[in-house]
């Protein structure tokens, strides 16, 4: 039930950050992306961080940032161990709409 919960939060919460109208991505390059595109990405970056939460058991062990654009999904921070990190990608690998995953997490240094 908790994990349902954290899924729809997570979700309401991008979908509000997303916004309304067009985002402009790169400046310089002159790429944007609409509404749609940015309310995708936005509903991808939340199932990945359900799936790492539930299918990967990365709950609060770990501090995971997860981006997605257009189906590209980077994910970013630190986890407890080498496992984890083949866990994660696996999951995220696996959520439906996610073309490829970029990998920079790292084992947290023991203290």
């Amino acid at each position: 039930m908790k994990v349902k919960l954290l899924a729809a939060a997570m979700m309401a919460a991008g979908l509000a950050l997303a916004g309304c109208a067009s985002h402009r991505d790169n400046a310089a390059s002159g790429e944007s992306r609409s509404a749609g595109e940015v309310t995708s990405d936005a509903a991808l970056t939340a199932k990945v961080k359900t799936a790492l939460a539930t299918n990967a058991g990365l709950g609060t062990a770990a501090d995971v940032n997860v981006q997605s654009y257009r189906g590209v999904v980077q994910l970013n921070g630190f986890v407890p161990t080498q496992e984890d990190i083949q866990r994660a990608v696996d999951a995220a690998r696996k959520v439906e709409g996610v073309s490829r995953v970029d990998n920079n997490l790292q084992v947290k240094p023991q203290s």
